[in-house]
């Protein structure tokens, strides 16, 4: 027998204090579980949903997921609001600019607020007070040329920019984490903090003991997104925070 009763209390006004949006991209290992790691906790909700995208990672490619980004938002809790979407891709949200990736999500989740990796890695690094930068990618060249392109007319010198050659984002996600530290850890000469870009790279995890050989601050793009995110949603500095990012307000 099935007995139906009725609960006494009023419902709460959301299950989380704090919502996060997150389009992952459908080839995607890594944006989503360094998001549960640095961003999710009792307080904060991260919601998750995927955007078509198929290999190799050309400009022709990354600009092919844009027409697509407004149904991939409109999927994230539908007809409620959340605290901001981030779009998990770095070269895409250059090589198709920031205003436009907003406009499409915004298209899919009216009012979002917008946080593209590019976008936190330029607000990262002016919090932590860095102008020249070294960067390290994964892609090829044509991909890396826009992101050189996009922080100098950000207001940055770009000392060095170093691309692997990698055209797939899953080789990209497999790529060892100790060669991730060898390769940051070869550019850090003469630069006031390193950016290492692209969310399919596990490089967040490496990013303190970057710091350590180095003496530089790291920024990665999750790192840099994941402490958007968390300023976003009111989340104070924490100064014993294991990277400089996230202990910088």
């Amino acid at each position: 027998m099935i007995e139906e009763i009725q609960h006494q209390s009023a419902l709460e006004a959301r299950a989380a204090a704090r919502r996060i949006g997150l389009i992952a991209l459908a080839t995607d290992h890594t944006v989503e579980a360094d998001f549960r790691r640095l961003v999710a906790s009792d307080d904060i909700a991260v919601h998750v949903t995927r955007v078509g995208y198929a290999n190799p990672t050309t400009p022709e490619n990354l600009r092919a997921m844009h027409p697509h980004l407004a149904t991939a938002a409109a999927l994230l809790l539908p007809g409620e609001a959340l605290d901001a979407v981030v779009y998990g891709c770095t070269s895409a949200s250059v090589v198709i600019g920031e205003e436009a990736v907003t406009a499409a999500i915004r298209e899919g989740k009216p009012g979002a607020t917008v946080i593209t990796p590019a976008g936190a890695a330029v607000l990262a690094l002016r919090a932590l007070k860095a102008r020249h930068i070294s960067i390290l990618t994964p892609y090829i060249r044509q991909t890396a040329e826009p992101m050189q392109a996009y922080f100098e007319a950000n207001g940055f010198a770009v000392n060095r920019l170093v691309c692997l050659g990698m055209e797939d984002d899953r080789d990209m996600a497999r790529l060892p984490q100790a060669e991730i530290v060898r390769l940051a850890a070869g550019i850090a000469a003469g630069t006031e903090a390193l950016f290492i870009a692209c969310t399919a790279l596990r490089a967040a995890q490496c990013a303190p003991e970057i710091e350590r050989q180095t003496g530089l601050p790291v920024v990665t793009s999750n790192l840099a997104a994941a402490w958007a995110s968390l300023r976003q949603c009111g989340i104070a500095p924490d100064p014993k925070a294991a990277c400089r990012l996230l202990a910088t307000a």
